[in-house]
Formats: structure tokens, sequence, C-alpha cells
């Protein structure tokens, strides 16, 4: 299956090391990161979790429900956290879906043939409370992930969807924005940016970034 942007992303009942995980009822109204594993016991994944669990109070301030998936069983995982708070000096505070029927991984198409005809590659969907796909993402099995930028993303998600805004190139948290090309009533535009704008061409004017 091909997931695209906008599209209700499939819901699924799977097992995990907090339970059985009913997916869209457990984002229930929150913002979601789902984000794949290879397998247990690797190292780059072990980086992975222990920095996402460090950022669990920037994910609660921002509405965010975070859930990991590898093709392991709990057990298994149960005994990988053990070596994740070991080695990155944290504990996992989030589930990690136990996939061992692969059938996530097939759901959510994680699993590259051409890369590897078993394992998942380093997937990462954001999705937001209607239940759809904001932003995926596909790294192979050998790069680490920058969750900074996944955070980043969220930022300009919740703030873009709030206001008639995009975010510029490497934007970050409290920086300009652009008001949208197709905002062009002048009584419009200035009762959503009190502030003023600066136009450096018609179809590129930045404003401060409106208060969220």
């Amino acid at each position: 299956m091909t997931l695209r942007l906008g599209d209700i992303v499939p819901d699924f009942t799977q097992d995990s090391t907090e339970g059985p995980i009913h997916f869209h009822d457990w984002l229930g109204s929150s913002w979601g990161i789902l984000f794949s594993h290879p397998k247990d016991f690797t190292p780059v994944c072990t980086t992975e979790l222990g920095y996402t669990a460090r950022l669990k109070p920037e994910f609660d301030k921002r509405n965010v429900k975070v859930l990991a998936l590898s093709v392991d069983s709990v057990d298994s995982h149960k005994a990988w956290v053990g070596d994740i708070a070991e080695t990155q000096g944290t504990a996992v505070n989030y589930p990690i879906l136990a996939d061992v029927d692969r059938k996530v991984s097939d759901l959510y198409d994680m699993i590259h043939p051409n890369a590897n005809d078993t394992l998942t590659v380093r997937s990462v969907f954001i999705v937001d409370p209607n239940k759809k796909l904001r932003l995926s993402l596909t790294y192979p099995a050998s790069t680490g992930r920058n969750f900074d930028e996944i955070l980043r993303v969220i930022d300009s998600l919740q703030l873009t969807d709030g206001y008639s805004v995009a975010t510029p190139v490497n934007w970050k948290d409290g920086e300009d924005v652009i008001i949208v090309p197709s905002l062009q009533d002048p009584a419009l535009i200035a009762q959503k940016f009190p502030k003023g704008y600066k136009a450096l061409k018609p179809y590129l004017r930045l404003t401060p970034q409106p208060n969220r």
C-alpha cells in the first residue's frame, strides 16, 4: 500500500510493550509519530530510541504521542529496553509495537525488497488528530534520523494549520514566516498580521511569526 500525504492512515491493532495498541483509538485527539526500526538490538536504533525518550517533554508540549515499531517480539523489545536505558541514560517512555507478523510494516509499506526483503527501513510518519498523514520520511538502515528536524516539522505543521502562513527554508519556531500567496485582501491581512509584513516580491511576504 502506498500512503500519500493527506490520506487517512490505516488503523490496526497490534501488541506492544505497553499492551495492545488500537492505533486510531490510541491516538485520540493527539498528533502522532510512528517510526520503524529494522530489528531489535541494532546500534543506530538504540541511539534513536534513547534520544526520542529524552524528547518526551517536547512532544507533550505539542500534544504528540510517539509509537515505535520493530519486527521482533514484545519479550525481545523488553530486553532491548534495558540496553537502551543502560547505554543512553534514559528509560523508554513510549510503546514499541511488536510487528512479528509484519502486519503494520505491510500496511505502511515499511519493507523495501530492494533494500532488504525481510527488515523494515527507517520510516517516519507524522499523523494529525484527524488521522491524516502529514509527513513521511524514509531513511536507509545505516543512517540515524534527526528527531530535532521532526520536532521542527511538527512546529511548522501546527503553526501553518492555524494561520495563513508557510514556513521558509530552515525555519525554526519563533522566526519570520511567509504569508501564503492566496491571501490578498488587505483588510484581512492587516487583521491577521497586525505586526505588518515585508514584501520582497508580491508573492514573497515575510511577517513575524503569529503567537501560537
